[in-house]
């Protein structure tokens, strides 16, 4: 099995991040553990293909894949300028320097600002290594909040709690369920990239919902009190004599509740749909009114013209 993340992704080395977040998904689909269970090739490649998603996925980590710095475990490689800087050394000399002890003392507190060591005679403690996942989630889910099991890639499951009004983009954090520290030194954290599927009749705007609602045409002339779906369930709604396409009706609080501060409100636009076949009655009782109550609709666009 090749260890070059885009090989295992089946992405090129120009793919944009889309096309990388694209590719995963498709193959994560199809090779979830879940799908396949006790089958440990299948597993072996989940784990793979999951690592070199979560190191090109972070522009950052995939610009220092590309330049050589780390590797596809995102380990750090050699520095090749310090082997050549020693390389024509005698033997006994090859790994020490003319400055003396001082100049290692110095690098030690450089890597222990770098990576957060801490040193105790000659050992040092590391905190471990932050991993991140993408974790894909229902709109309903994101906006009312919701408890998943999420498995990793080494096959482990975490418990994950979804907030209510959860967005799009955000990360959530798992204290210390990430790589072990080294030397004694604390776990990572799991942070988990939340991306949210969109919904056939809801679109979430900062904390309102909005919906496009079909209405009658004899509910928009005489009003009429009608069922209303919400993120919440469903309830009922007044809609006003002489309703029009356009016109939005807010239902308040019933859009998505966030964890602070108040709930939004459920924005309702009406959307005036006439029968699929117009009957004779309906022409009949249109053409008696329409010439005793004519009207110009378009009347404001010719005086704008």
């Amino acid at each position: 099995m090749t260890d070059d993340p885009y090989q295992i992704l089946g992405v090129s080395r120009t793919a944009t991040q889309n096309d990388i977040r694209k590719a995963y998904r498709k193959r994560a689909k199809e090779l979830h553990p879940d799908l396949h269970p006790g089958d440990e090739q299948v597993e072996a490649q989940f784990k793979a293909l999951s690592a070199a998603y979560h190191l090109l996925n972070d522009p950052e980590q995939r610009a220092r894949f590309d330049r050589g710095e780390i590797d596809a475990s995102g380990a750090e490689r050699a520095q090749q300028r310090f082997y050549r800087h020693y390389a024509d050394a005698d033997q006994a000399g090859r790994y020490t320097s003319a400055s003396g002890a001082g100049e290692f003392e110095d690098l030690s507190d450089i890597f222990s600002d770098l990576f957060g060591r801490t040193r105790t005679g000659t050992r040092f403690k590391t905190r471990g290594q932050d991993l991140r996942y993408q974790l894909e989630v229902e709109f309903l889910e994101a906006a009312n909040g919701a408890q998943r099991r999420i498995t990793l890639p080494d096959g482990n499951t975490l418990e994950l709690t979804i907030p209510a009004g959860t967005r799009d983009g955000s990360t959530l954090r798992l204290k210390g369920k990430g790589a072990p520290g080294f030397g004694g030194g604390e776990s990572g954290d799991a942070l988990i990239g939340i991306s949210i599927r969109s919904h056939p009749l809801f679109r979430r705007e900062g904390n309102d919902i909005e919906i496009e609602l079909p209405i009658t045409l004899y509910e928009a002339v005489l009003g009429a009190k009608i069922e209303v779906p919400t993120i919440s369930g469903r309830v009922m709604m007044t809609v006003p004599k002489g309703s029009n396409t356009g016109d939005v009706l807010r239902l308040r609080g019933k859009g998505v509740k966030p964890s602070k501060g108040p709930a939004g409100d459920q924005r309702v636009k009406l959307k005036v749909m006439l029968p699929d076949r117009i009957d004779p009655d309906l022409e009949r009782l249109i053409e008696t009114w329409g010439r005793a109550h004519a009207y110009d609709p378009r009347q404001a666009l010719r005086k704008a013209s």
